[in-house]
């Protein structure tokens, strides 16, 4: 049997004006809590010494305990290890025993309900049969085997080896101010966002950037736009302020302002994602764009822009942000480094306007203080040293042949069943299903052929939502994503 290393021993309790002698007290606390399973077999206790020590009271009673135990069978030694719990101790027979020489349970009136806040009834239900899937098709999973990964260790062991103090104590709540310096110099040249580092708040991704808003933004009970179908998880975001979800249709130019004005033209906020929409792949109109920001600029609302993936267009450059068209500062830009490098980066960042960075740090303090300060320095170098634009290129290369095989094997084996849409940027394309088509069934038989197809319909607010699948094609290879269309179309 492995032996179990040490680990933390549970509270000893001993009465030192009791009349049971304090040796006895000690090996039938050990008796209880190796027949209760708080002590595993082969699990390393404390030295006589050093209990002892931590107890406060003579080695001698120790000593005495723990022979008793010895000659009992409860304790044994190993050369080079000290004294452990006896290795022939079953462990589910500790387990069973402790069990049985428990008092029955005693009858009691029933508690009080368990009540928990109403809002986050409205964050679940959401079937979700892709998640913990990692074959083809998972959204948003970039391609992880071409990332770098030799040289960003390089990184992380330079900044590892002999940190400086400031990089290992508590860190302010904007950020790691050299990765904010070189996050606004890159979204000033690629995405035309109009910002400096003062402005930059560090996040663990744009999940939490979302949230971040939430919180600074809206009170209970405001009520915002969202896009129908949209990022289920900017609903969740949202709700978590108790905001009131207002679902506006998409067209193929974007969120339809008009649709939005006439349903709540006081809205408090507006959440898109103009440049890729999720989930759809359309791309705003620059006259939606416009209309937006005169929306919101007449309307004292503010909108969050969600900026995921747009570092992959294939149809030339990447667009301009909204933030870039906005002259009145009401436009709070998220965006992520998951989607670009991994997504156990857990590194994003929200572009805020200057007269609120106040209200956003206060923000970020209260939630979690700041983001890990060693990945945010490697970063920092990844982005300075030129990595990460060669990766971006690299990527984007990887993700236009990985899309046409895609885009062919659903023309080859589904191309009756599936009406494909939003095919010019991003890591994922949404593929329309015949009218009266159930896509949850059709993801749950996917999962079953261990192939991750999410359902169209449960990113609409409005239900019943079009009847589709959301297809990943950046983290899986060729060979996997033909096969991923052909086991798809026995589920279909």
């Amino acid at each position: 049997m492995k032996r179990i290393s040490a680990g933390f021993l549970p509270p000893v309790v001993l009465d030192a004006a009791g009349s049971t002698p304090m040796y006895d007290q000690l090996s039938e606390w050990f008796r209880r809590a190796i027949v209760d399973g708080r002590l595993r077999p082969g699990q390393r206790v404390p030295s006589t010494r050093s209990l002892a020590k931590e107890l406060k009271i003579s080695r001698v009673p120790v000593l005495s305990a723990y022979e008793q135990l010895y000659a009992e069978g409860y304790l044994e030694t190993f050369v080079g290890a000290g004294t452990c719990v006896a290795r022939s101790i079953p462990g589910q027979a500790t387990k069973t025993a402790g069990a049985a020489e428990r008092q029955p349970p005693v009858e009691v009136t029933p508690s009080a309900p368990r009540k928990i806040a109403r809002r986050v009834a409205g964050m679940r239900g959401l079937v979700q049969t892709w998640a913990n899937n990692h074959g083809a098709f998972r959204v948003g999973l970039p391609a992880i085997d071409h990332f770098p990964m030799t040289v960003w260790s390089k990184l992380i062991q330079h900044h590892v080896r002999k940190p400086p103090i400031e990089h290992l104590v508590y860190s302010g709540s904007m950020g790691y101010l050299p990765l904010r310096e070189a996050i606004a110099e890159y979204l000033g040249t690629v995405r035309s966002v109009r910002c400096d580092a003062s402005q930059i708040l560090i996040t663990t991704g744009s999940q939490q950037g979302l949230q971040i808003c939430a919180h600074a933004l809206l009170d209970a009970n405001d009520r915002v736009w969202i896009e129908d179908p949209g990022y289920p998880g900017a609903r969740q975001a949202l709700r978590t302020m108790g905001a009131e979800i207002v679902p506006v249709p998409v067209d193929e130019d974007g969120l339809i302002v008009e649709e939005g004005i006439r349903l709540c033209r006081n809205a408090q906020a507006a959440y898109i994602s103009p440049s890729h929409q999720f989930p759809l792949g359309v791309t705003m109109s620059a006259a939606r764009r416009m209309q937006l920001l005169n929306w919101a600029s007449h309307s004292g609302a503010w909108i969050i822009e969600d900026d995921y993936d747009s570092e992959f267009r294939f149809g030339g450059r990447p667009l301009a942000s909204l933030q870039g068209m906005d002259a009145d500062d009401r436009v709070v830009y998220v965006g992520t480094f998951s989607k670009v490098m991994f997504p156990a980066l857990r590194v994003g960042y929200v572009v805020v306007p200057r007269d609120l960075v106040a209200a956003f740090a206060t923000v970020r303090d209260a939630l979690d203080t700041f983001s890990s300060t060693l990945y945010q320095v490697a970063l920092t170098d990844f982005i300075r040293q030129g990595h990460f634009a060669r990766h971006i290129r690299r990527m984007r290369a990887l993700y236009l042949e990985r899309r046409s095989a895609l885009l062919q094997a659903i023309d080859q084996y589904v191309g009756d069943r599936l009406d494909v849409i939003g095919t010019q940027a991003g890591m994922q394309l949404a593929a329309l299903l015949p009218a009266g088509a159930d896509d949850v069934a059709v993801s749950i038989k996917a999962k079953e052929q261990g192939i991750s197809a999410r359902p169209l319909s449960q990113c609409y607010v409005e239900s019943p939502g079009r009847s589709g699948l959301i297809l990943g094609y950046s983290g899986a290879n060729v060979h996997e994503l033909r096969e991923g269309v052909r086991k798809l179309s026995t589920c279909i």
